[in-house]
C-alpha cells in the first residue's frame, strides 16, 4: 500500500516518469491486479523506448493472464530493443518448454541462460533443459 501511495504521488508530480509507472505497474502485477498492471507498463513502455523492462513486466503480466501468444511476442520486443537481455531470454525459453513450443532460437536461448543466468538456479536448469531428449 506504501509504495502505491508514493509511486501515485510520483506520477501526480510528473505523470510522464516511466519508471514510476513501470515500479506501479510491479505493484499492481504482484497485488494480481492485471489489468492495471497492463497499463502502467503501457505507459512505461511508450516513455521508455530504449528499455527492456516494461517490455518484459507485460510480457509477465500477458503470461499471467494466459495470452501466451501476445507474451511470447512482447518478450520479443524487449530482445529488439536491448538485443541479449538475459531476463527476457529466460523468459521466453521457459515460456517455451511450458508450453511445448517449438522455436528454432530454444537451443540458442538455453545455451545463453546457461552461460549467463541471472542465479545459479537459472544456469543449472538451463544446463538440465540442454540436455534433455
Amino acid at each position: 500500500g506504501e509504495a502505491e501511495r508514493v509511486l501515485r504521488e510520483a506520477l501526480g508530480a510528473d505523470l510522464f516518469f516511466g519508471p514510476a509507472h513501470n515500479n506501479l505497474g510491479v505493484v499492481y502485477l504482484k497485488q494480481e491486479k492485471l489489468y492495471e498492471a497492463a497499463g502502467e507498463f503501457e505507459w512505461a513502455r511508450k516513455l521508455m523506448p530504449g528499455h527492456p523492462d516494461p517490455r518484459m513486466n507485460l510480457a509477465l503480466t500477458l503470461e499471467q493472464a494466459g495470452k501466451t501468444d501476445e507474451a511470447i511476442a512482447t518478450y520479443k520486443t524487449a530482445l529488439e530493443v536491448w538485443p541479449g537481455h538475459i531476463g527476457s531470454i529466460q523468459a521466453l525459453a521457459k515460456l517455451h518448454l511450458v508450453t511445448g513450443r517449438a522455436a528454432p532460437e530454444l537451443a540458442g536461448w538455453l545455451d545463453s541462460v546457461a552461460l549467463q543466468g541471472e542465479t545459479e538456479r537459472w544456469r543449472e536448469w538451463a544446463q538440465r533443459e540442454r540436455t534433455r531428449p
